[in-house]
């Protein structure tokens, strides 16, 4: 009987650490995918140029048969949920809140106007072209924050449903395609208008989807525009904290009745590290060379997470969509885009 009593918790002891060797495995395989996704698009995109997330998309998205076997399933998952959450988070290792004051408040109050104004018509231009409500928000939401890490953020706190995933991927493809088009026409625009370098700094930064397409506009001008359109950016960048927390209250019942509300805290935990790196950043606490470690591994485990969002998409589910996404995306590019310049250039931003 002794016997029996004492090896009874090294029999429960041994299965644990079986299963979780077992379940160890399962999410390092999926997640050994998208990592080696991660790599080779960023070599495709360091050395012959082009956005490394929509690279990663694409590659991800040749993959999806990995996303029906049980072997990859686990760490596809992991990637493209923690992994995400990760990366948002380790944002906030980008700016200050002294770089936000240094900016002054017109182009602080600016970005905020246009970001409320792109996410509420962006929900109007929606439900006008026969879309989701849901979906506008999100497009909204990605075009006129920060890209494809706007848009995968917000749609970890939305509703999942069966077209929950394919709208995060078409708005991800969406803004990385019409952000790169801009780096290339924005600086074209604001040389035709003779913008100076603050005002087009102002104009790119507010204008642009995705921050590294920013920085490559800006100094594609000069060094000034360079610094001030990513400052600008930086806080666009910002903006995600109040808005996902808007959306947290908007589709609070929707979560409930999907029987999702326990897997949401009251505040993300991905959103606390956002808002506690900014503030640590603020006071200095950051080294240097941490900082840009904590800057490259967000870009890392973001392309990780596109990745496995890819292999998660197929090209099929994509065609079924048709053309009213893609208005609705550009619509809301150009809403910004006259926001923005409209106040920069009327209002002399800069000058």
């Amino acid at each position: 009987m002794k016997t029996r009593t004492f090896t009874a918790p090294l029999t429960t002891l041994r299965t644990f650490f079986h299963g979780s060797r077992g379940h160890y495995r399962a999410v390092g395989r999926g997640l050994l995918v998208c990592v080696t996704i991660a790599l080779a698009t960023t070599f495709i995109a360091d050395h012959y140029g082009g956005p490394t997330l929509l690279y990663a998309l694409l590659f991800g998205m040749s993959l999806h048969f990995l996303s029906e076997e049980d072997r990859c399933r686990e760490g596809i998952e992991f990637a493209s949920r923690t992994v995400l959450r990760l990366g948002v988070a380790l944002l906030g290792a980008r700016m200050t809140l002294e770089q936000v004051g240094d900016l002054g408040l017109v182009p602080v109050l600016t970005v905020i106007g246009s970001v409320a104004l792109v996410i509420a018509l962006g929900a109007l231009f929606a439900r006008v072209l026969g879309l989701p409500r849901e979906f506008g928000l999100l497009t909204g939401g990605a075009v006129g924050i920060c890209g494809a890490s706007a848009a995968l953020a917000l749609s970890a706190v939305m509703p999942r449903n069966e077209a929950s995933e394919r709208n995060t991927i078409l708005t991800v493809v969406g803004v990385t395609t019409l952000s790169t088009m801009a780096m290339v026409i924005y600086p074209l625009i604001a040389g035709a208008l003779a913008l100076a370098d603050t005002q087009a700094g102002i104009f790119l930064g507010g204008t642009i989807h995705d921050v590294a397409q920013v920085v490559g506009a800006g100094y594609m001008i000069s060094e000034e525009t360079g610094d001030v359109s990513t400052l600008v950016k930086l806080v666009r960048v910002a903006m995600l904290v109040p808005v996902v927390m808007v959306f947290m209250w908007l589709f609070r019942k929707s979560r409930r009745e999907a029987g999702e509300s326990s897997k949401m805290p009251l505040l993300p935990s991905f959103l606390v590290g956002f808002v506690v790196l900014v503030i640590v950043n603020s006071l200095g606490a950051i080294p240097e060379s941490v900082n840009d470690a904590m800057t490259t591994l967000s870009r890392w485990c973001l392309v990780t997470a596109i990745a496995a969002l890819g292999i998660k998409t197929s090209f099929q589910k994509l065609a079924v969509v048709g053309w009213r996404p893609v208005i609705l995306m550009v619509l809301e590019t150009l809403l910004l885009l006259g926001i923005v310049l409209g106040v920069v250039v009327l209002g002399g931003l800069g000058v």
